[in-house]
This record gives structure tokens, sequence and C-alpha cells, in this order.
């Protein structure tokens, strides 16, 4: 039994999951308070630049992949606009280098779960 949600709802969750983007990496300052543990901003980072992808990925839009190629290109972009847009944010290449690993990770991820052996394809832009 396959757990593909139909286009639609899949649409609208990685909306969902972009407009969660936008709020964390355009906030006017940074949301929460200062982590605990060092480097805990660049996993945040990586999450939230993986899940439209992933989402889009398993929801089998035939434009996942389009949308990962736009989210790397928005990840240093992202930067530039925080350190010269946003006066409390800064820009920091890590933050670059942790969105576009956290893209990566989604997209072989999303490659092995759509490819995996036995695995029905109904939906396959292949």
């Amino acid at each position: 039994m396959s757990i593909t949600p139909p286009r639609s709802v899949g649409t609208l969750v990685v909306v969902g999951a972009l407009c969660l983007q936008a709020l964390i990496v355009y906030a006017p300052q940074v949301p929460g308070p200062e982590p605990a543990v060092p480097g805990t901003d660049k996993i945040v980072h990586g999450i939230v630049f993986a899940l439209p992808v992933v989402l889009a990925g398993v929801a089998r839009l035939p434009w996942w992949r389009w949308l990962a190629v736009v989210l790397a290109v928005h990840a240093p972009v992202s930067e530039l606009i925080q350190q010269t847009m946003l006066p409390r944010r800064s820009g920091d290449p890590l933050d670059v280098l942790a969105d576009l690993v956290g893209v990566g990770l989604a997209v072989l991820w999303v490659e092995w779960w759509v490819r995996r052996p036995g695995r029905r394809h109904p939906r396959s832009s292949h």
C-alpha cells in the first residue's frame, strides 16, 4: 500500500514548509534563545532547506528536483539578504554550506526512497 499523498495535499504541505523556512530565514532577528550547543543553528538550516525537497519528493510532485535547484540557489541569496537587509541578522558562509548539505542529502534520500527495490512507482516522473 502506498503512503503517497494526493498531489494537491502534497503541494500544500510543501508550501507550508516553504513558509516555515521563510519565517526562520527572514525573521528580523534570530528566533528563540541562543542555542546551548554551538552549531545547532547549522542543523536547523539544513533541516529547513531539506524539508521542502523531502516532502515534495515523498508526494511525488513532478517538480521536486526543480525545487531542490531553486533552494540551492536560494541558500547564498538568503545569506546575502540577511547580511545586507536585515540589521539584526548576519550572513554566514557556513549557513550556506549547511543549507546546501541539507538540500543535497534531501535529494539523495528522495532518490533512494523513490527508486528503492520493491517500491511501486505510480506517480514517478521517470
